[in-house]
């Protein structure tokens, strides 16, 4: 499909291009576009790594070739342990080794600093593949493009007083109108409490991006606002055309214009140039659009939107979205360059109707979050493996960038990436040894070290093969029935259980299949 003309970042300096070059031609790589890349940590699947630590730090921050990323520090030097931090890199490669994803970046921040900057096994399964590189290997973010994209751009423009949360999405958006949809305001649809379904197979319908954003105006809601949460892109959609409306920029300009070249996060953008894709991790092999997906987005709606959507389409690396983590941390300011004012995170970052703060997400101790982030803490995650949580309290934050959705070998990469993400975050808080409360004790093991559910085979697996020896013994008529009827009550409960799940947990469309899933 065409797509409209792109913005042209600035040209890079010659030291850049210079380090590009070197770092490029050690992966064996033909670089089409010079573009800023650093030497950090990488550490394959096999677990061989860089150790480290004060010097390591020293040699790092050394050999940055430009401003990108934060400074680097010692876990020590930030009050943090480095023996906990280790667990980091089995966990994640526990992930890689069972087949949930081939590679990852990692970004842990505390005190301003970068106190592990880690890429972790290669961008694809191919053993030719390059390494990931957390500063240059760029990711289908997905869903956090909710957070660092659209969110961003509405705290900006409430900021600025052009648009109210309590308004309805009619004063801006006149289309969007007509019964109840009168009443839905921004602040439902920041927190998915509007009254619209998780979402609509766009592109099932239409991949003409203008057509698509009036069927999103045209869509009725299926609750009353305010009512229920029900997590939908729809919202998310809304709320970018309503930046665009209000700025009379498009989504993708603004957010270029006004955040990442401020903020120098060059690598964020939407729709990256076919020059970039040797850095890019690969997505889906085989997705409802009939070709491998590499530098295009993975989400079927954000497609049939032109890639700029308000609920996915973002790409970036793990350096650029810890500058945005370090922004937020510090009250929407960064290197002198103010974003958003620091009352603005605070509203936005804070609880506002059940688990959701504005746009935010905050931790459950489920979908990712982990069990030790603090009550003030907010994220969210990205369906493609992708996740991000900040700790105000603690002055950390967590960064995962994966490409789980990469012809996973796991049985079960869902769960994978489930738990990697919540391992990630409860090791970082752990390593936090200055606290008032004092030093919170290590687990025994992590979810990661258990694999639970990663692989195991399901167990109508096992029944089934002990009723098929069944019928090569001597069982009795009463022994087969009261296997059956055990059978028939476990089945029984677990249906229960899992309609009661499924009520009880948001849903959304996947843009491809209709199939639902909860908050990615």
């Amino acid at each position: 499909m065409s797509y409209p003309a792109k913005i042209t970042p600035a040209p890079l300096g010659a030291a850049v291009v210079a380090a590009t070059l070197v770092a490029v031609s050690a992966l064996g790589a033909t670089p089409t576009l010079p573009h800023p890349a650093t030497i950090r940590d990488v550490a394959g699947a096999t677990g061989n790594r860089v150790v480290h630590g004060a010097t390591h730090a020293a040699t790092r921050a050394a050999t940055r070739a430009s401003d990108e990323g934060l400074p680097a520090a010692s876990p020590t030097s930030v009050g943090m342990s480095a023996a906990r931090l280790a667990s980091i890199d089995r966990v994640v490669l526990h992930g890689i080794d069972a087949g949930g994803f081939p590679g990852a970046a990692v970004v842990v921040g505390r005190n301003g600093n970068a106190v592990l900057e880690r890429g972790f096994g290669r961008m694809s399964w191919s053993p030719a593949s390059p390494t990931v590189d957390p500063s240059s290997t760029i990711y289908d973010i997905a869903s956090l493009t909710k957070v660092v994209g659209t969110t961003t751009a509405i705290m900006i423009l409430f900021d600025e007083g052009k648009v109210s949360l309590d308004a309805p999405v009619s004063r801006y958006l006149p289309s969007f109108s007509g019964g109840e949809k009168d009443f839905v305001t921004v602040r439902h649809l920041l927190t998915h409490r509007s009254g619209l379904p998780a979402g609509r197979d766009l592109w099932r319908m239409t991949h003409d991006p203008e057509l698509a954003k009036e069927i999103i105006l045209s869509t009725p809601l299926q609750s009353h606002p305010g009512q229920y949460y029900e997590y939908s892109d729809l919202g998310a959609d809304l709320l970018g055309m309503i930046v665009e409306k209000v700025s009379g920029e498009r989504l993708d300009r603004f957010l270029t214009e006004r955040v990442f070249t401020p903020l120098g996060m060059h690598d964020t953008e939407f729709r990256p140039a076919d020059s970039l894709k040797y850095r890019i991790a690969p997505t889906e092999i085989a997705p409802p659009r009939g070709y491998p997906l590499q530098g295009e987005v993975h989400d079927e709606n954000a497609y049939a939107m032109g890639g700029i959507a308000g609920h996915a389409g973002l790409f970036s690396t793990a350096t650029d979205l810890s500058v945005f983590a370090q922004m937020m941390l510090n009250g929407g300011v960064y290197n002198g360059v103010r974003i958003i004012s620091d009352s603005t995170v605070a509203l936005f970052t804070k609880r506002a109707a059940g688990h959701r703060a504005l746009g935010w997400d905050t931790p459950t101790g489920e979908y990712g979050s982990g069990q030790y982030l603090s009550e003030h803490a907010y994220g969210h995650t990205g369906y493609t493996g992708t996740s991000i949580w900040i700790d105000p309290d603690r002055e950390m934050f967590v960064i995962l960038l994966t490409n789980r959705v990469h012809a996973a070998r796991a049985l079960r990469p869902q769960r994978v990436i489930a738990d990697v993400r919540s391992d990630l975050s409860d090791a970082a808080s752990l390593a936090v040894m200055d606290m008032p409360d004092g030093v919170l004790a290590m687990p025994a093991e992590f979810r990661a070290d258990r694999e639970a559910g990663w692989n195991d085979r399901p167990k109508r697996t096992a029944h089934h093969r002990k009723s098929l020896s069944s019928k090569h013994g001597s069982r009795s008529k009463s022994g087969r029935a009261s296997h059956s009827s055990k059978f028939s009550k476990r089945s029984s409960v677990s249906r229960s259980t899992h309609k009661s799940s499924k009520s009880s947990k948001p849903s959304k469309s996947n843009g491809k299949s209709g199939k639902s899933k909860s908050r990615k």
